[in-house]
């Protein structure tokens, strides 16, 4: 087993960020992840960035992934995006028996990918039947194998409950072939992630393909990364993903300034004061952002590895600092595409897409602005 996992995986990351550059116009034409791209990621082992090392994944601990992701993201976001997709998608892993995840992520391409929960399955003999339809699938152009979160109700009809009485869950796997795809994602940004939809009809899932997600009793694996739940760890995953956005925008405003001379006064751009203020201060939120995001990572996954529990202060803490950074994201890409002015409006330089990427990601779910509202509920019920 790796003593150190998750190495390299970063200059990993950075060894095909430039394949990856080259490719983002095509990503984005043809809204999918270009064959070289894939076979890149693949080859280098970045799917399996959380991949269990029993299955030989890295396993890698929560700050490598997101590093891994702001490389890959400040070259095209919807590769990261699919990247960080598929690698929360692949934690399944540990809790499935070891043949059952071997034939899933061990047969290439080994990439797994779902949509938002929702539907139920029917409990029959050996497994359950489901007719259903999912949403928001991403990274499924290139997956091999398709997962859905459903409710699971009894051959009768009625809902199976948990002990604690809430309804039981089951994350059900079946191969890309089961399903029929409906290539919905048109959308203003990330157009290259593939979001699409996905249905079965009458599909029969056999037991061992029908995981609990997030439940730590269900684990086979004993590593502390499985004890994060999937959520936290796409909050994490996606906040680093605007990160890399916004670095890649903020970079581009700073390059142009540099070069660019204001028509009318003929005077550079780089020597204007309200120009060098502004860069200033924000390279600084940026840099806050970042070190918010990634000391919060680093308190949780020591907490985490040292007690092998996620508490809710913990899934406060990272949902608090997951949405601000992504939040704070995109103020610095609406800044640097400010700045850049009528420059920025061409599809030939490097805003217009990251504009509207950074956009769709303020969307997802992990930049609601009720989070506030859930992390304040409960700093105002803490007793101090």
């Amino acid at each position: 087993m790796n003593a150190t996992p998750g190495f390299d995986l970063v200059e990993r990351a950075l060894s095909i960020v430039p394949l990856i550059a080259d490719e983002a116009d095509q990503i984005e034409r043809t809204r999918r992840l270009t064959p070289d791209v894939v076979n890149a990621l693949i080859e280098n082992g970045l799917y399996r960035a959380l991949l269990p090392q029993s299955l030989g994944g890295s396993e890698a601990p929560p700050d490598i992934f997101m590093q891994m992701l702001e490389e890959i993201a400040k070259a095209d976001a919807s590769t990261a995006w699919c990247l960080g997709q598929c690698s929360v998608c692949a934690m399944i892993a540990a809790g499935l028996d070891h043949d059952t995840a071997h034939e899933i992520f061990n047969t290439a391409p080994g990439i797994l990918a779902w949509g938002a929960v929702a539907h139920e399955a029917r409990a029959v003999e050996g497994g359950y039947r489901v007719t259903a339809r999912w949403d928001f699938a991403s990274g499924s152009r290139q997956a091999s194998w398709l997962g859905a979160h459903v409710r699971i109700v009894n051959a009768d009809g009625t809902p199976r409950k948990n002990a604690d009485s809430s309804p039981e869950m089951r994350t059900i796997l079946f191969p890309l072939t089961s399903a029929v795809m409906h290539d919905v994602w048109q959308a203003i940004g990330l157009a290259g992630t593939g979001t699409d939809s996905y249905e079965v009809h009458d599909l029969f899932i056999p037991d061992r393909f029908a995981a609990f997600r997030d439940v730590a009793e269900a684990l086979r694996e004993p590593g502390p990364l499985y004890r994060l739940p999937t959520g936290s760890t796409f909050s994490l995953g996606f906040a680093a993903v605007s990160l890399g956005v916004a670095r890649a925008t903020l970079d581009a405003a700073i390059a142009l300034a540099r070069a660019k001379h204001q028509s009318l006064a003929a005077s550079a751009m780089r020597d204007n004061q309200a120009v060098q203020g502004l860069i200033g201060r924000t390279e600084a939120d940026l840099r806050a952002a970042r070190a918010y995001l990634y000391a919060t990572a680093h308190a949780m996954w020591r907490d985490l590895s040292a007690t092998k529990l996620f508490s809710p202060a913990q899934r406060s803490a990272v949902r608090l600092a997951a949405t601000w950074t992504i939040q704070q994201s995109a103020k610095v890409v609406d800044t640097a595409y400010h700045m850049a002015g009528a420059t920025a409006v061409f599809r030939s330089n490097p805003f217009e897409r990251r504009f509207r990427d950074m956009h769709a990601i303020t969307q997802q779910i992990q930049a609601r602005d009720t989070h506030y509202e859930d992390v304040g509920k409960m700093i105002l019920a803490e007793n101090r």
